[in-house]
Order: structure tokens, then sequence, then C-alpha cells
């Protein structure tokens, strides 16, 4: 089944990579409508909430390239924020395969979801080690490091990772291409490590896609920041090319944009107008979004698309179904 991602139709070289299948591709894409039967401007939403079951979200897609060939046994060893999805979803599907996942974690501040997120990765990992700073963190997981753990990046972010969100955009190009939603002039998403931006960015050139990705930040710049973000994006390009022996042109920087005004002056620290945002997209589709990531997000987009005009794509990275909701969907 693995051949018929788009990444291995438009790369078939890159099949030989390890990977485990552990999500339903395509998600779905869907325009907003409201409560009263009218769209909301021009805003669509890609569902990577329901990318998988029991935990969807975003970093399945770079998990099932980051957790190939893991076996039963096997230490998976992460790090990131106390409030961190990654370190979730990474525990979620590391003990689905039989391994022993461990985090480093570091304090921010925190909000309802970032804290219902920490409690339920915390009962998953084998052991969990808190610091009281990013640096901290990064020095005692890197520190903890050894040549039998398998050792996931925060976020998910590497060239071998992004090769998951390259693979979203060219299924996002194939959707388009089906008539399922107009090209978008822009996908709005949430940045923290910068991973998942800097795959849609490169998949979404490679596609021939005119679509811009904007970044809305929810990190310091120095995790977050633009360059950091087309750095990433070059690197991924430069892991493809070595692997496929095809020249790749290198990204047009005026692809990406990174937004500033929503991240609140700290990671997890919720935005008011985020919230309002969030309460009208829960009241009007039933979705939820949270404080760290995704309502700083969505606000973004919904503001741009009411402004433009043009359509609009919110890259929705944050599972918010309850499990009792999960288990009567499927």
């Amino acid at each position: 089944m693995s051949t018929t991602l788009p990444l291995f139709r438009r790369f078939p070289a890159l099949a030989h990579v390890p990977r485990v299948s552990l999500g339903d591709f395509p998600t779905p894409v869907q325009r907003v409508i409201s409560a009263s039967g009218a769209p909301e401007s021009n805003l669509w939403i890609k569902r990577d909430d329901l990318s998988a079951s029991p935990l969807g979200g975003n970093k399945v897609r770079a998990l099932e390239f980051l957790l190939g060939g893991i076996a039963p046994g096997d230490v998976v060893l992460t790090a990131g924020g106390e409030g961190s999805t990654h370190i979730l979803t990474t525990a979620t599907y590391a003990r689905a395969l039989g391994a022993i996942p461990r985090a480093v974690r570091w304090t921010h501040v925190m909000n309802p979801s970032a804290t219902l997120v920490s409690e339920r990765a915390r009962a998953l990992c084998d052991r969990i080690h808190t610091t009281r700073s990013p640096l901290a963190g990064l020095v005692r997981a890197h520190a903890s490091r050894r040549r039998t753990i398998r050792w996931i990046p925060p976020g998910g972010t590497s060239p071998l990772g992004m090769l998951g969100h390259v693979n979203a955009a060219l299924e996002l190009a194939e959707q388009v291409a089906r008539g399922e939603m107009p090209e978008p002039a822009e996908v709005v998403l949430p940045v923290g490590s910068g991973g998942t931006a800097a795959g849609l960015a490169l998949g979404l050139a490679i596609a021939g896609l005119g679509t811009r990705v904007v970044g809305a930040r929810v990190a310091p710049r120095i995790a977050a920041g633009r360059w950091r973000v087309l750095r990433l994006a070059d690197a991924a390009r430069a892991y493809i090319a070595r692997a496929t022996g095809e020249r790749i042109p290198r990204l047009d920087r005026s692809r990406v944009e990174i937004v500033h005004d929503v991240f609140a002056g700290a990671y997890g620290r919720p935005l008011p107008a985020a919230a309002a945002s969030a309460a009208l997209l829960e009241r009007e589709t039933g979705i939820r979004v949270d404080g760290t990531y995704s309502a700083k997000a969505f606000h973004s987009a919904l503001a741009r698309a009411r402004r433009s005009g043009s359509a609009t794509l919110f890259w929705l990275t944050y599972d918010g179904r309850e499990p009792e909701e999960k288990l009567s969907s499927e």
C-alpha cells in the first residue's frame, strides 16, 4: 500500500525508505460552512486531525518515516515542551508498535489543552524527565542518546520526517486536480519547530502549485522564524535529490511567509482573539482547536480569507476529538 503515496509516485526511488503505515490518507478538505448554511468567505480546512486513530494530527505523517523499521522492545526517545503534541503522538504510536517511549520535556506556559496533552503523554511514556528550559532539555536528551535508542528529534523535524509533509503537499495537489477544492492562494498553519511548513512549501513547489505557505508563529523566532523554515526546506530538498538523483530547484523564498502577531509572547500562552476565533469555529462546525497551536493559526487564516477573498486553506494540525467521538466515527 505504501507505493500508493503521491510521494512515491513522484519519486519511485524513495519507496525503499523504511516506513510504517500509521495514517489514513488522503485526509479530507472541506469548506467552512456556518451553521446557517453560508460559506465563511473562501476558507477551507485540511483535516489532518482525521489522519489516524487513536490520535491524528500532523505529527503522524512524519512518524510514518521516523518510526520505520521499529521493533517491539526498541526504546524510542524524543523531546519537546511539556504540552507537546509531538511527544504525545510519538509515545502513542511507539507504544502501539511495541516500543518503549521515553521523553525529555521542558516547562512552559500551559493552557487547558496543553495540560491534557501533558497528562496523556505522561501516562504513555516509560520515563519522562522535565527540565526548566529548552536548552537544558536538549542537553539532557542528547546525553541520553545511545546507539540502541531510536532518536526522534523535537517536532519530528528532520529531512526524513519532512518526507511526510512533502507527501502531504503532493496529496493536496491531487485533491485540487480532482476538483475537491480550488487551488489555494495560501496555506496557513502553526509553526513551532518548522518541519511541517518547510515540507509543505517544498512539496507544493514540486507539485507546481503557486500556493504560498503562511506560518503563524507559535514559538520563539529562533525555532520558528522564516530563515529556519527555508533552511529546513532546503535540507529536505537536498535529501530527496541525493536519494533520487533528480535535480530539484531550491525553494523560492517568496513562497514562505511567517506572521508574528499571534504569538502572544510565549509558547503555550493563549491569545484571547484566537480563543474567540476558535469558539466561532467550534460553534459553526463542531471542530475543536487548541490554544497552543491551531487556534492561533486559525485566527490568522480566518482574517486572511476575509481580507483577500481568495481560496485560503487552514491546515488543521491538532486532533481535538474526544476519545468517545473517535470510537463512534470508526
